[in-house]
């Protein structure tokens, strides 16, 4: 599972050669393999350890990242290792696997150019970790979590959930946060914060080729002192085909752009929808208490494990509830069908959203006390780990000047 409080960046595009001596690292490093931030990378495994590796480039060349596994004798190692030093080309690094705890053994690999050492036993998630942080280009970089919310059915209210979500975590988190709205043609973040932008996500989208983080600040639209938005332009002016990648490099750099992102996906299933969920650090998968949202549900989860399989499940909001007249699946029988408690159940209160919405306005500005506010305070709390999350003082004018700032800003 994923530490909720330190995200890992993506490992960018680099070859990677593991050699093993025990099974159960191959195993680990096999299952390196299938995590979702090693997708650009391009990494092989091998058995044999450093003896393996010395023979493997006597006459070829080095690959970006050596991995090599050793549980012998330490002289040894320090001669394989200077062997493999007079082959490796300018720029390859080399991860060194042991299972011996020793400091001084650790200070005299760093001292012969060794960039890490890894300790068994280690998790698939810490070995992608140090990875990611070996090839990051600035220690001290921001590495945003990225949530991605989501409906299992058009029309459940994910758009509300992920708006209201992100202005609770930059309210009470007191840190920036940004909402991505990849709803191109019927996004609504603009409408729910009063904010018209002339520009927005679609020409990030459209101009990948010069998109960078100065750019990327010129389109967002500040909401308020920690949260803004990247608007979708909401216009059926073209026609929005947009490929399997079209989305990677925004949110690539959105990570850098600010400690909490939240993607709001439209209700479909192409490849960069799919991608954006992959990606993110948590996905949210809001669903009413039906059987087409039951079936959605439980097929999404499906698609989606294999893919992050090193990452925690995704979590289910369920919203609506509590509709009158209408007939609902049970929350229990929900929960037993798609084998996922959900983490929030928020009960179906018409005038209460129906206010918000059209005067442009989040709940939490609408009714403080009212337990959906509570409710998204919770959902901020287990998605970031945070349980000091700060109560604001209520300030009988906020709700007035939340407004004025974002007509202003």
């Amino acid at each position: 599972m994923n530490d909720v409080s330190t995200p890992i960046a993506p490992v960018p595009r680099i070859s990677i050669q593991a050699f093993c001596e025990q099974a159960d690292t191959h195993g680990i490093l096999s299952n390196v393999l299938g995590d979702r931030r090693m997708a650009k990378a391009h990494m092989k495994i091998h058995m044999g350890g450093a003896a393996a590796a010395v023979e493997a480039y006597r006459d070829a060349p080095t690959p970006n990242l050596i991995i090599i596994e050793s549980s012998g004798d330490k002289r040894l190692l320090i001669e394989q290792l200077d062997m493999l030093a007079e082959m490796c080309d300018s720029g390859t690094k080399v991860v060194v696997i042991g299972r011996v705890n020793d400091i001084l053994l650790y200070r005299e690999l760093i001292a012969r150019g060794v960039s890490e050492y890894i300790v068994h036993p280690f998790t698939a998630t810490a070995f992608v970790r140090s990875v990611s942080e070996l090839y990051g280009n600035d220690t001290s970089k921001l590495v945003g979590r990225v949530i991605a919310v989501t409906g299992a059915k058009g029309g459940v209210g994910s758009s509300t959930i992920a708006h209201n979500l992100a202005w609770t975590l930059s309210r009470e988190l007191d840190q920036p946060a940004i909402i991505v709205d990849m709803d191109l043609p019927f996004g609504t973040a603009g409408l729910d914060f009063n904010q018209d932008p002339a520009q927005g996500v679609a020409d990030a989208v459209f101009a990948n080729d010069r998109l960078d983080a100065n750019y990327i600040e010129r389109l967002l639209s500040r909401c308020s002192d920690k949260l803004s938005i990247m608007a979708a332009p909401a216009t059926l002016e073209r026609l929005y085909d947009l490929n399997e990648d079209s989305y990677d490099n925004l949110i690539d750099l959105m990570r850098g752009a600010a400690p909490l992102v939240v993607l709001d996906v439209p209700h479909s299933w192409n490849g960069w929808a799919r991608r954006a969920l992959i990606a993110a650090d948590d996905v949210v998968l809001v669903a009413a208490p039906d059987l087409a949202n039951l079936r959605n549900a439980k097929n999404i989860l499906d698609a989606l494990k294999p893919a992050r399989a090193n990452d925690s499940r995704p979590r289910i909001v369920m919203n609506g509830v509590g509709m009158l007249k209408r007939p609902e699946i049970s929350i229990a029988d929900f929960t037993r069908a798609v084998e996922s408690e959900p983490v929030a159940i928020i009960s179906h209160d018409a005038k209460l959203f129906g206010t918000a919405s059209n005067n442009g306005q989040m709940i939490g500005e609408i009714d403080a006390a009212n337990k959906v506010t509570e409710t998204f305070s919770e959902l901020a709390r287990l998605l970031t780990g945070r349980h000091d999350i700060r109560k604001p003082k209520k300030n009988l004018l906020e709700p007035l000047l939340a407004r004025l700032g974002r007509k202003t800003g």
